[in-house]
């Protein structure tokens, strides 16, 4: 595949990704203030506005976490352009969907001043989360496992 391609593929993945995890994200908060209730044994919709990061760790940093979500992106977007050649069209599908991530929290973080969350386990004690935190975990797994696997 050219590089030009790839560059294409993997800015339709990025675009695709935040539409998924803002689309999604204002629906079901809309629901939610709508008065929409779900519960099940495996988990529940709990609206919960979040001033942290993951597990609210730095709570009410709003402005560190935002640098440090333009810089993940940035360094994401700088590693693809710096080795766009010997990237697989795999690792890029998830580097596009890490990136998303963090840009999803992070348009929250800007436009709103804290991360909507919205999901949580009924399970096992875990803190409640979005569709952005999804694809940061689900994107942050695949290329470790990616990694590991090429390096084996």
């Amino acid at each position: 595949m050219s590089k030009i391609s790839k560059y294409l593929y993997f800015s339709v993945c990025f675009a695709f990704f935040v539409f998924v995890t803002l689309y999604l994200s204002d629906m079901i908060v809309s629901q939610l203030m709508n008065g929409l209730s779900y519960s099940n044994e495996v988990f529940s919709l709990n609206y919960v506005e979040n001033t942290g990061a993951a597990f609210s760790i730095l709570k009410d940093s709003r402005e560190v976490l935002i640098i440090a979500s333009v810089a993940a992106i940035c360094l994401i977007i700088s590693y693809v352009m710096r080795n766009i050649g010997a990237i697989s069209m795999k690792t890029m599908f998830f580097l596009a969907m890490l990136a998303a991530g963090i840009g999803g929290n992070l348009h929250e973080r800007i436009a709103l001043g804290f991360v909507r969350d919205y999901i949580q386990f009924n399970f096992v004690e875990f803190p409640v989360f979005n569709i952005s935190d999804i694809f940061i975990n689900v994107g942050v797994i695949a290329v470790i496992i990616i990694l590991l696997k090429k390096n084996l």
